[in-house]
């Protein structure tokens, strides 16, 4: 079967988050640092199993392993390891700030981890503490050498976009993915429950580093069906790539093809503006499979056209670390 919501938007793509905790302070998502609420009660690793297995069978072909910072957790090695086994599931990456990324790049590689994402807010140093409370910048760049020694061919890099500040270094970004196998994604700033002044002082729309692009000769790649959400932009002179991720844009909610759990079990059919689904009841065991694959569907028909952003709405969630990102 495949998961298909009432606008024929299919879902190849989730994304599952294994815990809210992160040791970075990034002025966009946890400018004060983690605050756990009560204790933390993540979803275990039979409950992963058994979530990633119902998922794959609703068509699910790639799963994104999620935080906070999903290394933080010292079974992560080992959550790789379950899913990537799971059968259907021909693709399993992670998204992380690159703290551990150097001394366990080969041993996630070796584990069954496919693809990999590390956020780089600068090439700057001093602007890369600004941005994320740590002084860790060369620690995370000798972290993505290590990537690719381990294996991975190519390495995708978030940059969250942000005016005054690392919007001014584009041209060093280019420099910089010019002769190595980098996607370059730069994420427009969004608005969440608790970054009106931030978002006010330092959005600046993607469309403006499209444009400039575009000037220099760049062009559209074609997306494939298990993709993100970014605009993938090539140039024949780069060995690196750009990718715009715009969700302020008209149309960016048309080709949504993912679908969130929360670390606790929740079913998140939009990143903002909604409560999610409880499914941790239905993970105790390997028999109730049916039963949550029943449950998705049925709420599938509630997944909006769009997220409304571009129409003003204010995103209900707290921060991007709550529900994964």
């Amino acid at each position: 079967m495949q998961l298909q919501d009432q606008f024929s938007r299919k879902f190849y793509y989730l994304r599952l988050s294994i815990t809210d905790v992160c040791n970075f302070k990034c002025n966009y998502c946890l400018p004060d640092g983690y605050k756990a609420d009560g204790k933390p009660e993540f979803l275990g690793r039979d409950e992963l199993r058994r979530i990633v297995t119902g998922f794959a069978e609703m068509g699910t072909e790639k799963v994104r392993i999620t935080g906070g910072e999903p290394s933080l957790r010292k079974d992560f090695t080992d959550i790789i390891s379950d899913i990537a086994e799971i059968p259907k599931i021909n693709k399993v990456a992670t998204t992380t700030n690159g703290f551990n990324l150097e001394k366990y790049a080969q041993q996630w590689r070796d584990a069954g981890l496919d693809a990999l994402n590390v956020s780089i807010d600068s090439l700057d140093a001093r602007m890369f503490r600004q941005i994320t409370g740590k002084n860790m910048f060369h620690k995370v760049m000798a972290g993505l050498d290590a990537a690719f020694t381990a294996g991975f061919e190519t390495v995708k890099v978030n940059t969250v976009l942000m005016r005054n500040l690392n919007d001014i270094e584009l041209d060093d970004f280019l420099n910089w993915i010019k002769t190595r196998p980098i996607q370059l994604r730069f994420i427009e700033l969004m608005q969440t429950g608790d970054n009106q002044a931030l978002f006010d002082k330092h959005h600046v729309s993607g469309a403006s580093i499209r444009d400039k692009l575009i000037l220099q000769g760049w062009v559209s790649k074609v997306r494939g069906k298990a993709d993100g959400p970014a605009q993938v932009f090539i140039h024949p002179d780069y060995i690196g790539e750009i990718g715009l991720i715009m969700p302020y844009e008209k149309n960016f909610c048309s080709t949504c093809n993912r679908l969130r759990v929360s670390t606790k079990g929740r079913l998140h059919l939009c990143l903002f503006g909604e409560g999610g689904v409880e499914l941790r009841d239905l993970l105790q065991d390997d028999n109730q499979q049916q039963a949550l694959i029943e449950r998705v569907v049925g709420h599938m028909s509630e997944k909006k056209s769009t997220h409304f952003l571009q129409d003003g709405f204010t995103a209900n969630t707290p921060h991007l670390a709550s529900i994964g990102g």
